[in-house]
């Protein structure tokens, strides 16, 4: 079997992001895991910002889903979050 290296497992794991980030869509549910502040709340993801074109830097818009708040927007990177469904 050959041996994985770090920038081996860099590129597979880069190609799954990418996967996933092309199934992301408006009104997407998700599960935040970074910054700390929101870690383990539900988002609703509103779009795509625009200035992040390169799809390794691709910056996500998400509503977080708080029943203290309703006005939390976060900017998130593919690996910040999961998808949970797909509307």
């Amino acid at each position: 079997m050959p041996k994985v290296t770090a920038k081996h497992f860099s590129n597979i794991l880069l190609g799954a992001l990418l996967q996933n980030s092309k199934r992301i869509q408006v009104k997407d549910r998700v599960l935040i895991l970074r910054p700390t502040y929101v870690a383990g709340k539900y988002g609703i993801v509103c779009g795509r910002e625009s200035n992040s074109n390169n799809p390794a830097n691709q910056r996500w818009l998400i509503q977080v889903e708080d029943v203290d708040s309703s006005n939390i927007l976060v900017s998130l990177i593919l690996g910040e979050f999961i998808l949970i469904n797909s509307e």
